[in-house]
């Protein structure tokens, strides 16, 4: 089977995504539950002000009875590497677009864009291009992962371009970047690998435990060092042992660190799942999709970087070696699993999708939760807790589909 065209960047003609115009007047969507930092409200109400969540509505102002449904803060992804069959790694402007539009239409308002290992002149050339895209608001900085990882722990990245983390090298990459690195994920155990995280920390870009071989012990050096996040915590790393503990107890274990975790019932078996959950608290964990280009868009070959990956009945493997390379899933579908499969409660869930992530990256002053003030970036979804409305800064991406 091909590889889907623009797979691997190959330009298609700009899609045009219409969205209908901001309001100039305040409208109110009423008689949802909606769900606050404090808790769900029923027969509540959200009054969006241009761009904006406000906490009058007006005299007269014009109002969406959304009665039967859930309005959620909008999805906040902080680790994604493509969707509709484009890469966030290999595609032009034009497919990078695509992508970040396919994620919106699944609720994910504020997406981080992540990369895959390459050599360095090719990172610091995506990192300009990403930057770009940066500083037009349409994704809120770029997560490099990879090259400074494990051979042993390399999951779906190419081993023949991993390097150790050098501080000069990790420094050209978030020069590279201008200011919009918002992390970059290490073997913190591999030569470079600590100093290499007091730079980052001291650049003010979060350095994330992932693709990692490291003991305990050195995980506990490299979280005393200044690392923040565990990249897709379980995935690519030692498994849990009660003699030799690894990376898993000692990131669980330290308030300190942020949780990626993948809800897609491929990457993680439920029981894992809710150990990583109950044991860090919503506060401590972010879902992520780890998604690539077949998010959105269906089974095929595709390519990560430069390794092929097949694509059946939505899980995402290399050709060469079967393993798991990235993931499906849009946030949506998370949140739904979260809900209805892993028992967690909305709030919960929420906060891991949204106001966690958002507090991560430094937003949560303009985004991750419905208070007056903050963008206007919300879901709505129905009873069964479907999606049928997408906001993004007060423009309708999605719906609203009331019937």
């Amino acid at each position: 089977m091909a590889a889907h065209p623009g797979a691997r960047g190959t330009a298609r003609p700009a899609t045009n995504h219409p969205h209908p115009a901001t309001s100039e007047v305040p409208t109110v969507l009423a008689g949802a539950t909606v769900v606050l930092p404090t808790g769900p409200v029923e027969n509540g109400q959200v009054t969006i002000d241009s761009t904006r969540i406000t906490g009058v509505a007006p005299e007269n102002a014009p109002v969406i009875d959304v009665t039967g449904h859930y309005v959620l803060p909008g999805f906040v992804d902080i680790h994604n590497h493509g969707g509709g069959g484009a890469s966030f790694t290999s595609g032009s402007v034009e497919d990078i677009l695509k992508g970040i539009h396919t994620h919106r239409l699944h609720g994910t308002t504020t997406l981080v864009a992540s990369t895959v290992t390459g050599d360095m002149d090719f990172l610091t050339e995506r990192a300009g291009l990403l930057s770009e895209l940066a500083e037009q608001g349409e994704i809120a900085g770029i997560h490099f992962e990879g090259p400074f990882i494990s051979p042993c722990r390399k999951g779906a990245h190419s081993e023949e371009l991993l390097r150790d983390p050098d501080p000069a090298e990790v420094r050209k990459l978030i020069d590279a970047a201008r200011g919009r690195a918002k992390m970059v994920t290490l073997a913190t155990e591999l030569p470079g690998g600590i100093d290499s995280v007091r730079l980052l920390a001291e650049h003010g870009v979060i350095a994330a435990i992932g693709h990692t071989d490291a003991t305990y012990e050195q995980t506990v050096e490299a979280i005393d060092a200044g690392a923040t996040v565990a990249t897709h915590l379980f995935n690519a790393m030692p498994p849990l042992g009660h003699r030799s503990p690894g990376p898993i107890a000692a990131l669980l274990e330290d308030d300190r660190i942020t949780i990626e975790l993948i809800d897609d019932g491929t990457h993680l078996h439920p029981a894992a799942l809710q150990l990583a959950f109950h044991r860090a608290g919503a506060d401590r964990v972010a879902f992520i999709t780890d998604a690539m280009d077949a998010a959105g868009f269906g089974d095929g070959r595709y390519w990560l970087g430069p390794l092929e990956v097949e694509v059946a009945d939505g899980v995402a493997r290399l050709v060469a070696g079967g393993s798991i390379a990235g993931s499906t899933l849009t946030l949506d579908r998370a949140f739904k699993r979260a809900v209805t499969v892993d028992g967690l409660s909305v709030e919960d869930a929420v906060r891991a999708l949204s106001a966690t992530p958002a507090r991560l990256l430094g937003m949560d002053d303009r985004i991750g939760s419905l208070e007056p003030g903050k963008d206007a970036d919300l879901v709505l979804l129905d009873a069964d807790y479907d999606l049928k409305g997408v906001m993004r800064r007060g423009e309708w991406v999605v719906g609203p589909q009331l019937r």
